[in-house]
């Protein structure tokens, strides 16, 4: 197991970096799209209908493609003040407890939301005319990455190896 942690883990690196990337983008793509808006709406007087849909949309890429990276590099709000009071018996059996329920979170997120786009897709967003199912895209997405994420550091807790954040700081520096 720990040949294959090793083999998948810069595929890991990869995709952590694309999401962080993409997240970036949204970010910029949805402030410049809300600039339109208030710019349109004052200065124009003519208010896009699309932009306030599609930067919902964009946010909730963005903050769940950054919630799954935060999960990776161990960034997430967290009690560490407890964790770190305790043996490391204790700890270590608190971070596999942790991070199996990250991954179950993860996953039961995926699968609800698909089942809710799967509900929803005959319905179409009315001002950009996409499927209804689309708005759960996201929560789709962030849910897989956030388990895939959250089981490559319980494969490291269990393997007894350096946690990723170790790893993603040492690969920045």
């Amino acid at each position: 197991m720990w040949h294959f942690l090793q083999a998948v883990r810069p595929a890991l690196t990869r995709l952590s970096r694309l999401s962080l990337y993409i997240s970036g983008v949204g970010l910029v793509s949805m402030t410049a799209i809300v600039g339109w808006q208030v710019f349109a709406r004052y200065v124009l007087n003519d208010t896009p209908s699309w932009s306030e849909p599609l930067s919902l949309h964009l946010m909730s890429w963005f903050i769940l493609l950054g919630a799954a990276v935060g999960v990776r590099e161990s960034v997430h709000l967290g009690l560490d003040f407890v964790r770190h009071s305790a043996s490391p018996a204790v700890q270590r059996l608190m971070d596999l407890v942790s991070l199996s329920l990250i991954v179950l979170f993860g996953l039961s997120m995926s699968f609800y939301s698909t089942l809710l786009s799967v509900g929803t897709w005959a319905a179409t967003i009315p001002v950009l005319g996409w499927p209804g199912g689309v708005d759960f895209f996201p929560m789709i997405a962030g849910g897989l990455l956030i388990a895939l994420f959250a089981a490559e550091r319980l494969a490291d807790v269990v393997l007894g190896e350096a946690p990723v954040a170790d790893i993603v700081i040492q690969e920045a520096a």
